[in-house]
């Protein structure tokens, strides 16, 4: 493994990464962040929804990380400016006040999509924690994380 960072130039200042002699290819990511939530607002789910006075908490979440997720390399400095062909962002309650938000990005392109997957994971569960503060701060949002990328120089997959 190469053990230069790629986003600074060869004195030292930062600089966005030339991807103009690669070829496009086919690149996935899928990131995930876990919200810890209270009992109180697992309280409020109704047929795998959490309802807030703000509207549908999880619905809400996956359109913000989905809109997230296609500004990133707005929001990220060295990140390139990509047009996604998929977003996809699924929420799950894995445990008795637990939430994995899971967001998955694709395109064909010269360059990966993983800082778009946890851009739109940790938006999502921000999203979340948005929704549901009025009833409580004893909300965490941890292990935003990659998962799994396919696609570029190496493959990568977490053991979950």
């Amino acid at each position: 493994m190469d053990n230069k960072l790629t986003h600074l130039d060869e004195q030292g200042n930062p600089a966005m990464v030339d991807v103009g002699q690669k070829s496009a290819s086919g690149r996935m990511a899928r990131a995930e962040a876990i919200v810890e939530v209270t009992q109180e607002i697992m309280a409020l789910m109704e047929g795998g929804e959490l309802r807030s006075k703000k509207g549908p908490v999880f619905q809400t979440a996956i359109i913000a990380g989905i809109m997230a997720a296609k500004q990133t390399g707005n929001l990220i400095p060295l990140c390139h400016p990509i047009g996604l062909d998929r977003c996809d962002v699924h929420i799950e309650v894995i445990g008795e006040a637990r939430i994995r938000v899971q967001c998955t990005a694709a395109l064909t392109a010269k360059t990966g999509v993983e800082m778009e997957a946890l851009t739109g994971a940790s938006i999502a569960a921000l999203t979340i924690y948005d929704m549901c503060k009025a009833l409580s701060h004893d909300i965490t949002i941890s292990s935003i994380r990659l998962m799994e990328k396919r696609g570029g120089k190496r493959d990568f997959l977490r053991a979950e």
